[in-house]
């Protein structure tokens, strides 16, 4: 069983396209007949990605660079089939402090959330408006619900990224006639060139993007808005538990962060001693 929206002749884009989830997603969705709009930072790496895929259309862009996004949603329409399947992944890390590193969290956030933001708001109107079945599927991080210390900008980049797929989930399911869901992509332990260098081999605790793209392209055929992927070293019940915890900060008026608190950090391990 597939989404309504993965329809052959039908268009998906993906942001991110030239490597890990985003190339992962263009190879499935290419497989089901669908025309693909592979966008990514210009490069051989984006052209080799589009030329071994049929179907797929190269777009090099920088998704902060938004008058660029919206001539790229401009080319799509006029010469693609209509899109009905948008993933919105493109991301980076680049190491931060909270309060020191401006450069970075600019760049960061305008990447990781105002790419996101961009492409929707450029893309999904089409959606809308053709009538058909459509899936938007934003890529978040459990990094930006449980906010490990170490990495603030990226961190607050994707809990932004959660935010705004809430409410752009409910705005869709508002609209009279919309056809067009909302997910949250939270991937677990995932190699790729974001979380590894390239050329290394897979850990045995993560999964491959291909693992990674059948898991969310099954859980967006269950229904599912929050698509929590676990992986070969994190099982989705330890995932529930430390997002427990972290709500269980606000809840109990814990310090921030008391996961990684000395004086709660031994509670937090005797909280998952049974899993």
């Amino acid at each position: 069983m597939t989404h309504p929206a993965i329809a052959a002749g039908h268009t998906a884009v993906i942001t991110g396209a030239a490597s890990g989830l985003g190339l992962a997603a263009a190879r499935a969705l290419a497989a089901h007949g669908m025309a693909v709009a592979m966008i990514d930072l210009p490069g051989p790496r984006l052209e080799a990605a589009a030329a071994s895929l049929p179907g797929a259309v190269a777009i090099p862009l920088d998704v902060s660079d938004a008058p660029g996004v919206a001539a790229a949603a401009a080319t799509v329409a006029a010469g693609m089939p209509p899109v009905t399947f948008l993933f919105n992944n493109a991301g980076l890390s680049l190491p931060s402090s909270a309060l020191a590193d401006r450069a970075a969290w600019d760049r960061t956030l305008g990447v990781n959330f105002g790419g996101i933001l961009g492409v929707a708001q450029a893309f999904v109107p089409a959606m809308l408006a053709h009538g058909l079945p459509g899936a938007v599927i934003n890529t978040g991080s459990k990094q930006g619900i449980t906010l490990p210390p170490g990495n603030p900008a990226y961190n607050v980049s994707k809990a932004a990224v959660k935010a705004y797929s809430e409410l752009l989930a409910h705005e869709l399911r508002s609209l009279p006639g919309s056809r067009v869901t909302a997910h949250l992509m939270i991937p677990g332990w995932v190699h790729t060139a974001m979380t590894a260098a390239e050329g290394t081999a897979k850990p045995a605790g993560a999964w491959t993007p291909d693992e990674a793209v059948a898991f969310m392209l099954a859980r967006l055929a269950a229904g599912d808005f929050y698509i929590l992927c676990p992986d070969n070293d994190v099982t989705r019940p330890l995932d529930e538990r430390r997002i427990a915890w972290m709500a269980g900060d606000l809840i109990e008026n814990r310090p921030a962060l008391s996961r990684w608190h000395a004086d709660w950090a031994e509670a937090f391990k005797r909280s998952i001693a049974d899993l």
